[in-house]
């Protein structure tokens, strides 16, 4: 199911930069489909005492990458997903304006899962290819981009075992689009 939590990026701009996050909804809890629920718009805040505290928030993101590796689309990445809140990048803010979006789902202190690290490294490596702007090193973390405000994906995500995956993912010359 498509967010309608997305709006149209600045004329002219495409992305440029991907953003790896980690959520949990309820925190800490994996494989219920309250991210789902949130991305879209119909979480049952009373399903939950944690999500009381989301009633107002609308947030998405471009993809979601469960725990045993499924991909899910969320916003056309020709469109400006609401992941990154207030964010800089270089100097530049509002990331959500050149960014791609994605979400793993997991939570900052527990390890991500094999099949994650592959999605990610496929859906990166497609998404290089589709915008040539994105490169290793314009993909960051949200903690990268929201210092002190966020913290995902937090030290249990290995960046090393993402860029060698992603480094595979290359040599193997995938060619899937997002």
């Amino acid at each position: 199911m498509l967010s309608p939590h997305f709006d149209e990026r600045p004329a002219g701009t495409v992305p440029e930069l991907l953003v790896i996050h980690g959520i949990s909804l309820p925190p800490g809890e994996f494989g219920g489909d309250g991210i789902e629920q949130l991305f879209t718009g119909r979480l049952q805040f009373d399903a939950h005492p944690y999500f009381r505290q989301l009633r107002d928030l609308k947030v998405s993101a471009h993809f979601l990458i469960r725990r045993d590796g499924a991909l899910q689309q969320f916003v056309s990445t020709r469109r400006r997903a609401w992941h990154a809140g207030v964010s800089r990048f270089r100097g530049r803010e509002a990331c959500n304006d050149f960014s791609l979006g994605v979400e793993l789902e997991g939570a900052d202190e527990v390890p991500y899962a094999a099949p994650q690290y592959q999605q990610l490294a496929a859906l990166s490596y497609a998404l290089m290819q589709a915008y040539p702007a994105i490169t290793v090193e314009r993909t960051v973390g949200h903690s990268d981009i929201a210092p002190g405000r966020k913290t995902d994906p937090g030290p249990a995500f290995d960046w090393a075992r993402f860029r060698a995956a992603l480094a595979s993912a290359a040599a193997g010359g995938l060619t899937r689009r997002p």
